[in-house]
């Protein structure tokens, strides 16, 4: 395809070429705000650039787009792409661009915050005609295999102190065929989309009056969570980390210090006027560190005493924006895995290595570990008024940390993002996909070579001098809630029998076997299996529905002769088969099961 690239040139690409694919969704955006200002001439255009997987167009318009209005868009966006419009780029000077633009106020801001001498280019096809930098396909022909997805609402730039816009999401490939196999992905990422399925398998629930991104862990999830819990702490007591339990909140004295203050006070829940010195002023914690570190402060600290590794299972809250949340992926509480180790310069290396270590045995052990991505956060030396600390410290840390990442990954495995990292150190982030595609961290690694001077920690070296520790931040697993929602989604559901909420129900044919179900819960229960009966007088093979539906890696079948023989029939989540065995030879088998974490 030939594409109007952003200085006018026209050259080929294909939709295999990052350019192509976005130049024809940005045509797409483009072909359907002119479908929108045809049937809705009253609406203000704000801005449609290309996305990951297709496009979409910011409107002001009362009342927003319903599901009629976008199925109406998309036949008036067909009657475009057929009129096969050529596509033309030209430029304007500023003041005869203020005026072809007169009558979209959001077009004017834009152009009013480009520099003086910056060239303001437009697009048109048609009767229609954009602000638009491009790249664009030349003509809307091009455009052959879209849909239209959804309707929803963003604020204008983003800004939740600017009014709220109404976006259309779209995707556009080069071909039907192309296009119907993404949807058919979409409607199994869908069924898989933990928002919808962990509501259904009753995991979590959301409730207006608490609030965007304060979820409610029912039962089976709290379950799940606390084998999780569990299992971490477990892990990190066997490597030598001390477990600590924290305040939830502190003065802003203690963020002073630590610098959150300055640098992270918008992702904070205040409680008082932060700009009232004279009285008190309290925080939720969005981090534990500073919290951690009174341990080591606790008192005079030894050469002897280093490394020490401090965990803790946190529940922190940040202020998200509203439009962020999504079920248990983003949210404004939740629990991590925290820790930070205290250690001598030396140390620095085996205890990262140790840290990466703890983490690919949990990620692996959960399933998520070939599915992760790895970030070289680093600062931006153009941006130092987010950062604590000198050119030099950061140099350092990075050198050090790029040296161990190659070490231990391997340079092509990683990609470095500028102005990523943490405002006192840079950080490796393990990165998980949902089922949609996006990318959202589940586990940090950070080196800090600043923060330990701030709070005045030190200990006494092997010569007898005063020497400052370095930190490493890092989580092991990471959020609980966002893991718990990536496991949801790999498994659709069907959780590995370890972390299962129940991993067996019990059922009986008739009351008779009552009894003998009684006693088989209690021997599971005994064994550590979480196990419950379905002793309602309905047919076996609809209990048996119901328990695949829920999910449950096993089911027990007992009748007659199971009760006379102290036997089990077994039947396995996914199976058709019936398996018989005593009651002890399954009690075995679920519990090495549990044991080995088998997935």
């Amino acid at each position: 395809m030939k594409v109007i690239m952003q200085n006018g040139a026209i050259e080929e690409y294909t939709f295999e070429d990052q350019i192509g694919r976005d130049a024809l969704r940005h045509t797409a955006s483009h072909v359907l705000a002119q479908a929108v200002k045809r049937l809705y001439p009253q609406a203000k255009l704000a801005i449609g650039p290309s996305i990951k997987d297709g496009f979409y167009y910011d409107f002001d318009i009362e009342g927003g787009f319903n599901e009629e209005d976008l199925q109406k868009l998309e036949a008036e966006m067909k009657k475009i792409t057929k009129e096969n419009l050529k596509l033309e780029r030209f430029t304007l000077p500023r003041d005869e661009a203020l005026k072809l633009m007169a009558e979209e106020p959001y077009k004017i801001e834009l152009i009013n915050d480009l520099p003086e001498d910056a060239e303001l280019s437009f697009f048109k096809q048609g009767d229609y005609v954009d602000l638009c930098a491009g790249p664009h396909v030349t003509y809307t022909s091009a455009v052959k295999a879209f849909k239209l997805m959804s309707a929803t609402g963003a604020y204008w730039r983003g800004n939740e102190k600017n009014k709220m816009l109404t976006r259309i999401y779209g995707t556009a490939f080069a071909s039907k065929p192309e296009l119907e196999a993404h949807l058919t992905q979409l409607e199994e990422a869908r069924k898989r989309d933990h928002n919808k399925l962990g509501r259904e398998l009753e995991y979590f629930t959301t409730v207006d009056c608490i609030g965007q991104g304060l979820p409610i862990l029912l039962p089976k999830g709290a379950r799940v969570i606390q084998k999780l819990q569990r299992w971490i702490e477990d892990e990190e007591e066997k490597r030598g980390y001390l477990l600590t339990k924290t305040p939830l909140m502190a003065k802003r004295e203690l963020y002073k210090i630590s610098g959150h203050w300055d640098h992270y006070l918008d992702g904070m829940f205040v409680m008082g006027d932060p700009a009232d010195e004279t009285k008190e002023c309290f925080a939720l914690r969005p981090m534990t560190c500073p919290f951690q570190y009174q341990v080591f402060l606790n008192r005079k600290r030894s050469y002897r005493d280093l490394p020490m590794r401090l965990g803790e299972t946190s529940t922190l809250f940040r202020n998200e924006d509203s439009g962020e949340m999504h079920g248990l992926i983003r949210v404004r509480q939740f629990t991590i895995s925290e820790g930070h180790i205290v250690l001598r310069p030396e140390q620095l290396a085996e205890e990262f290595e140790q840290c990466l270590s703890l983490a690919k045995y949990c990620l692996t052990t959960l399933g998520l570990w070939e599915d992760c991505t790895f970030r070289f956060s680093q600062w931006d030396p153009n941006r130092t008024d987010k950062y604590e600390g000198t050119a030099e410290q950061w140099d350092e840390a990075q050198s050090i940390m790029g040296e161990l990442l190659d070490k231990l990954l391997g340079r092509e495995n990683y990609v470095i993002g500028v102005d990523e990292a943490a405002f006192y150190g840079p950080k490796l982030d393990i990165q998980c996909k949902n089922v949609f595609g996006k990318e959202d961290t589940i586990v940090t690694i950070q080196i800090d070579m600043l923060l330990a001077k701030k709070f005045g920690m030190e200990y006494v070296d092997s010569d007898n001098t005063m020497k400052t520790p370095y930190i490493i931040h890092r989580t092991s697993m990471g959020c609980y809630e966002r893991t718990l929602a990536l496991l949801i989604e790999k498994y659709a559901g069907a959780l590995p029998t370890w972390l299962s909420p129940t991993q067996v129900r019990v059922l009986p044919i008739t009351d008779r076997n009552n009894e003998y179900t009684d006693k088989l819960v209690d021997m599971l229960i005994s064994a550590g299996v979480t196990a419950e009966s379905d002793k309602r007088a309905e047919k076996t093979g609809y209990k048996i529905r119901e328990a695949q539906l829920a999910k449950i890696p096993y089911m027990l079948v007992v009748g007659d002769k199971e009760t006379e023989e102290g036997t089990v029939s077994v039947r396995r989540r996914g199976s058709m088969e019936m398996t018989t065995m005593t009651a002890e030879e399954f009690v075995k088998l679920i519990v090495e099961e549990i044991n080995t974490k088998k997935r």
